[in-house]
């Protein structure tokens, strides 16, 4: 209880938008979560490849395709951050000490997928050079996508990892049968 008393109207706020459940229905099931968590991943590789599009390319259709994919996108992290109870957004005292244990869980596996991660880009930069490819032209892509990988990884994992709420007791109650 001494938690709770900590706890500021922010973190109180956040904890209650964390944890409405108007929107359960899209994330009930690991398949659902999985196909969100895919689309997210969709939307945020179309998004850094038209924001690439403005600045490598200098395209001006870019800024039009990326402000399309902004709406999606941020419905996309609310459905992922409902189903895991705002794991990764709530500070650590709105946690209790079981989702604190999952959030570190998470961020070690994010760590561990982006470091293979890591090594495949500088693999594949590595192939490229020795294919003869300028290299130098990749850096900066290769970097961005590295950067927005690492900075969404662990809302990936964790919506790919969360586990499916409880049934309820009241669903589960058979009344005796008559004698």
């Amino acid at each position: 209880m001494a938690q709770q008393e900590q706890l500021t109207s922010y973190d109180r706020r956040m904890r209650a938008l964390m944890n409405r459940t108007e929107g359960e229905p899209l994330y009930r099931t690991a398949g659902r979560r999985r196909a969100v968590v895919g689309a997210h991943i969709a939307l945020s590789v179309a998004a850094v490849a038209a924001w690439l599009g403005t600045v490598v390319g200098e395209s001006a259709w870019a800024v039009w395709v990326m402000l399309g994919l902004l709406l999606p996108w941020c419905v996309a992290t609310g459905i992922i951050n409902g189903a895991t109870r705002g794991l990764l957004e709530l500070r650590p005292r709105a946690l209790d000490e079981r989702q604190r244990g999952e959030r570190d869980r998470v961020r070690a596996r994010a760590h561990q997928v982006m470091t293979w991660l890591l090594l495949a880009a500088v693999a594949g930069t590595g192939v490229a050079g020795f294919a003869g490819v300028d290299v130098k032209a990749l850096v900066f892509q290769v970097t961005l996508c590295a950067f927005v990988a690492h900075w969404l990884m662990p809302l990936w994992v964790a919506g790919l990892t969360a586990r499916d709420e409880p049934a309820d007791e009241a669903d589960d109650f058979v009344a005796p049968a008559a004698a």
